[in-house]
């Protein structure tokens, strides 16, 4: 669907580390490249450097000595945030309470001297995008949640912004209406083509919004790559547990197999390997009958949760694993059950770091 807003750019952030006067080491050396219509995800633990990233994308920090900025090529390290062309979405929505939805959507635009008839036209063309219609007349004060988040992010792109910068904008809204919002977010940023750079802890948003996805640690990148690659090929243990629930096996390796106290593992690529870390994801585990299985364990708890349920299995592992299963399996606590892994479902990692 066009709808005439398409204005996305390419970004390069090269070099930019950040470091503040009292010595603190905000950001280490970042370079990123986002493709013109990305959405790039930043993701990350509290003070990870996810959002003193953004605001140097921003232009409300400065990189330090050899960092630069570059929209669509052009060096933009000087330039204040006014001169960068950007629209920017909070947690807090930042809405003006004095105006109406209709006017606080069209105060970019009356700043910049657009026309009243333009940004009347712009105006009806977002509050339908963003589904408020007929919400245009209300003041801020008798907005719910979702609405006020709605009306903050047409105001973002009414502007038409060369990139679109979002921190953690749907952290204050509830469970059930962050999941809605956050599909509602994703198909307006597919409609608009637009450059977004998204700011969050939440490895759902993630996973859903992002073409590519950052995940940050003690302000450096850890891993970037796309959502599937995230969470199916995690460069180590931190990205692996980070992002999802994950089994970290630790044991030898004899003859292709990992040797386990509940059996022996084949396992892909380990010839010049005599110890692993691995990782298994809890759905890529089969429950099976425990006579004749590789893996033989005892339920230690089962936790049903309507479609799903998961189950932890001790006595495999030097941990007990977890496994996420239909809901229609029945297993009882205490009960031996047999556990079957595909080798290409488990992934080396290198070792921990931490």
């Amino acid at each position: 669907m066009k709808t005439g807003l398409e204005h996305g750019v390419s970004l390069r952030v090269e070099g930019c580390a950040k470091t503040y006067a009292d010595g603190t080491r905000a950001l280490e050396p970042t370079t990123l490249d986002v493709a013109s219509g990305e959405t790039l995800v930043l993701l990350g633990p509290s003070g990870c450097g996810k959002t003193t990233l953004l605001r140097i994308i921003a232009g409300l920090e400065t990189p330090d000595s050899g960092g630069r900025v570059l929209f669509d090529g052009k060096d933009l390290t000087s330039s204040p945030i006014e001169r960068r062309n950007v629209g920017m979405v909070f947690q807090s929505y930042a809405l003006f309470p004095n105006m109406t939805v209709a006017e606080n959507i069209a105060y970019g635009l009356k700043i910049r001297g657009v026309a009243k008839p333009e940004r009347a036209a712009r105006v009806a063309e977002l509050v339908q995008l963003t589904n408020i219609s007929g919400l245009e007349d209300r003041r801020i004060d008798q907005l719910s949640g979702g609405q006020r988040q709605r009306v903050a992010l047409a105001r973002a792109v009414a502007i038409r912004p060369s990139v679109l910068l979002l921190d953690e904008p749907l952290t204050a809204l509830d469970a059930a209406l962050r999941e809605r919002l956050r599909s509602e977010l994703n198909r307006l940023l597919r409609t608009l083509g637009i450059t977004a750079i998204y700011v969050t802890h939440d490895q759902a948003e993630a996973m859903e919004l992002g073409d590519k996805v950052v995940v940050m640690r003690k302000g450096a990148i850890a891993q970037v790559g796309s959502p599937r690659d995230i969470y199916f090929k995690p460069a180590d243990r931190f990205v692996a547990e980070f992002i999802g629930a994950a089994n970290i096996i630790e044991a030898p390796i004899e003859d292709g197999r990992l040797m386990l106290a509940g059996g022996r593992q084949p396992v892909n690529g380990s010839e010049d390997l005599t110890t692993a870390v691995a990782m298994v994801r809890p759905e890529t585990i089969r429950i099976v009958r425990s006579d004749g299985a590789a893996l033989n364990g005892v339920v230690e708890s089962v936790r049903f949760s309507g479609d799903r349920q998961r189950i932890v299995v001790r006595d495999v592992s030097d941990k007990p694993l977890v496994v996420d299963t239909a809901n229609t399996i029945e297993v009882a606590v205490g009960e031996r059950i047999g556990l079957a892994i595909a080798p290409e479902a488990i992934r080396f990692l290198p070792p921990d770091r931490r």
